[in-house]
């Protein structure tokens, strides 16, 4: 309506080639094949943000969730020229936390002590997400009103999923992903967002509150 011309990417679109996710992600408590902070080309997502800043062409790779059995890999590469470009991501913005200041811990089962070590590996890996936040000019959190909606949501997309493309995360599969959306990444870290904008959703994703 406004005639601008914007593009949506998302973070998933930047994982590692399969070959060498399996050696980033190797041995992670969950068993899940992608996902996590440290399972992204970050330097790849850097210099293509940087590229279209300079130039206006954002060439980037298209990740496809239904290959390999629902494991994911690149499936090509797209070439846009978008005005607004819009990257989209589920710890988008997140950064590292200290121990002390994670008070609510609403995980159940509590998290085993592989997931405790490794979880530390994350926060790591979190260091080098930062270039990519210190680009983006605003960040806009679409959060939901309970962290276990999440659960909810992704199931959903999945479902949808194996309707559409005839494959996806299921059964012990899904629930391993799940396990990893709750632990991996400590639920504090993401009120703690420098976002500009907030909206608030319920169980059904419909709108609760929108702020600043």
């Amino acid at each position: 309506k406004m005639d601008i011309k914007a593009s949506v990417v998302s973070m998933d679109d930047f994982y590692l080639p399969f070959s060498e996710m399996k050696i980033a992600i190797n041995n992670n408590p969950w068993n899940v094949s992608r996902g996590f902070p440290g399972s992204h080309s970050i330097n790849l997502l850097q210099e293509k943000i940087l590229e279209w800043k300079n130039t206006g062409r954002f060439n980037h790779p298209v990740f496809d969730k239904s290959l390999r059995n629902g494991l994911g890999d690149r499936s090509c590469w797209k070439i846009d020229f978008p005005e607004i470009l819009i990257l989209e991501g589920w710890f988008l913005g997140v950064n590292q936390i200290s121990h002390k200041r994670i008070t609510n811990e609403s995980v159940k089962p509590p998290l085993h002590r592989r997931e405790i070590e490794y979880r530390s590996k994350i926060q790591k890996n979190l260091c080098d997400y930062l270039k990519i936040w210190e680009l983006i000019e605003k960040i806009w959190q679409i959060r939901p009103e309970k962290f276990s909606y999440m659960n909810h949501w992704k199931s959903n997309q999945e479902n949808e999923m194996l309707k559409i493309k005839g494959t996806a995360l299921i059964d012990k599969k899904l629930t391993n992903f799940l396990r990893m959306l709750n632990c991996s990444i400590p639920q504090e870290s993401f009120k703690e967002i420098n976002s500009k904008y907030m909206i608030l959703l319920d169980k059904n994703r419909e709108l609760i509150n929108v702020s600043l």
